[in-house]
């Protein structure tokens, strides 16, 4: 059994000013974890092209970096509850450094995602944390103003990371690798704001215990299911011994990893939190976000560059409309949850205008006017931007705050789990249509399928005769409609998930009621006794304390 932990249950809520000096490292460290994937987004195209990879491998090096970040924020959500919370932000800052400059240096598709997987180790680290951080800092009511500029960071990561990119990947002097290195410097600043402004209570316990077997099963569980998506239907059949061999081996894997759970000490995913019902259903809505949300939107860049023909840097600019939909619902979503204390009305709004969004979305091909797709990514940003944050928000208002790290990190973990999956899911109907469609129109045109890219990547378009790289980009403008519409049905399960949340008032303190008072104020009720709620340290005239 584990001591008691050195914090109290009615720790005091820091002072504003206190809580914007301490936000301001952690927005930053939200910063350069978005950056790291939105600076590659409108990028990828031509990092790919110049690497001579593949459609496989252009999801890959999203997925890889997903995997890991899917796989270790439990990991570290659990180490939150144990050690010291800025010591590991800062562990996580380093190793997402370490993972971009080796990204930086890679000189093959292959090097890239292996380091882009190692870099998601440190991304884990940094998507639990900060919410765990500022769960430890803001009780949930008051939560809702400061997601006004969690939603502002990750509007300027969203929108200034493609422009970033495609700037770096346009200018002849930097080239493609500064994408990686661009976030080196910010990082840096990142750890010494945290060193000087954030300063939480540590929660130290005797015989702490990391379920790392738990964690082991579930990453590898999760890997195999993914590998499996990625290469069925193109490697092997659907009904082959290698799916049957890889499905199974997934589904015993992750069957083992729920019996270790369960009896482990120091569970990395406790199933108590799981089973609670905010929870479960704030994961599934989760799960449905994720796979919509990163599934849908990884594809953006390349519909605009490769299926629009833009410059990366205009690909940027053009998801301006998604990041101001995420911006503008975020930040007034926020303030109205903490002028009311209720969260299931927006999310259940949120959820029902992602699906409207996507459905939308569904409908482009290369020929779709912009503005009907800028609208479209408006009002998906505006689903995103209720949906996403406030989920997390809903869980964090049920649990202790001993448990926050376990719960918020339970949560990103799914919503990172239904993003990888949407990513391979996505990538892989997307790569086997395009292959089918520019096989068929290839040969509709009389010019060879062998040969006639001459071994080039399709993603390399400067490299193709006119005739093929028009094929090309009708192949993948009019393919991308395809999965937004799978992304529409995937958002469903969230509407769903979202209408069954239970309506609750989200708390004003930062833990919850101390169950024992709690008990004793019910007893009295039962006696006939005045129940009150606290006993107040300094009493009245007479020095006595006075009942409340």
């Amino acid at each position: 059994m584990s001591a008691p932990t050195t914090t109290t249950t009615g720790a005091a809520p820091m002072s504003h000013r206190r809580t914007l000096e301490a936000l301001s490292g952690l927005l930053l460290v939200l910063f350069v974890a978005m950056l790291s994937s939105t600076v590659v987004s409108t990028a990828l195209p031509k990092i790919i092209g110049a690497l001579n990879g593949s459609q496989t491998q252009y999801t890959w090096v999203v997925t890889a970096t997903l995997l890991t970040a899917t796989a270790t924020t439990p990991i570290w959500g659990k180490l939150a509850d144990l050690f010291n919370k800025k010591v590991l932000v800062q562990v996580a800052i380093v190793v997402f450094l370490l993972g971009s400059v080796i990204a930086g240096f890679a000189h093959s598709a292959g090097q890239l995602i292996a380091a882009r997987a190692f870099q998601g180790i440190g991304v884990g680290g940094l998507q639990a944390l900060v919410q765990v951080a500022i769960a430890a800092m803001i009780p949930p009511r008051e939560r809702g103003r400061y997601n006004g500029y969690l939603g502002g960071v990750m509007a300027l990561a969203t929108v200034g990371g493609p422009l970033l990119g495609g700037l770096i990947v346009d200018t002849s002097w930097l080239g493609w690798r500064w994408c990686f290195f661009v976030g080196v410097p910010v990082a840096v600043v990142a750890l010494i704001l945290l060193q000087l402004t954030l300063h939480l209570p540590t929660a130290r316990r005797e015989n702490v215990k990391i379920d790392y077997l738990g964690a082991t099963l579930i990453a590898a569980g999760v890997s195999v299911l993914l590998i499996w998506i990625s290469f069925v239907d193109d490697s092997f059949a659907w009904a082959s011994w290698q799916t049957a061999a890889m499905v199974g081996g997934a589904a015993v894997l992750l069957a083992l990893a729920t019996w270790v759970e369960s009896r482990a000490a120091e569970p990395v995913v406790p199933l108590s939190i799981v089973r609670d019902h905010t929870t479960a259903l704030a994961i599934l809505g989760s799960l449905a976000v994720g796979m919509a949300m990163f599934g849908g939107a990884v594809f953006l860049g390349q519909y605009f560059q490769i299926g629009r023909g833009y410059s990366p840097t205009e690909a940027g600019l053009l998801t301006i409309p998604m990041m101001a939909g995420v911006l503008g619902s975020s930040i007034v979503a926020g303030r109205l949850i903490t002028r009311s204390g209720k969260v299931k009305p927006y999310i259940v709004v949120g959820a029902i205008v992602l699906v409207a969004g996507f459905a939308l979305l569904g409908t482009i091909d290369h020929e779709t006017s912009l503005v009907l797709v800028g609208a479209a990514m408006f009002i998906v940003g505006t689903g995103v931007g209720m949906t996403m944050q406030n989920l997390v928000l809903a869980v964090q208002n049920t649990v202790a705050l001993k448990d926050i790290g376990a719960a918020s990190s339970t949560v990103a973990f799914f919503r990172s789990l239904g993003g990888t999956i949407g990513v391979s899911v996505l990538g892989a109907v997307l790569a086997r249509q395009v292959t089918d469609r520019i096989t068929h129109d290839l040969a509709a045109a009389g010019i060879p399928t062998s040969g006639s890219a001459g071994g080039t990547s399709t993603l390399n378009l400067t490299a193709l005769p006119p005739a093929v790289q028009h094929i090309v980009r009708a192949a993948y403008g009019d393919a991308t409609g395809h999965i937004f519409l799978i992304s529409a049905a995937i958002a469903v399960v969230g509407v769903i998930a979202a209408l069954l949340l239970k309506p609750v008032t989200l708390r004003t303190s930062l833990d919850l009621p101390d169950p024992a008072r709690s008990a004793a104020v019910a007893a009295d009720a039962v006696d006939g006794a005045p129940a009150f709620d606290q006993v107040a340290v300094d009493g009245g005239p007479d020095g006595a304390p006075v009942r409340r």
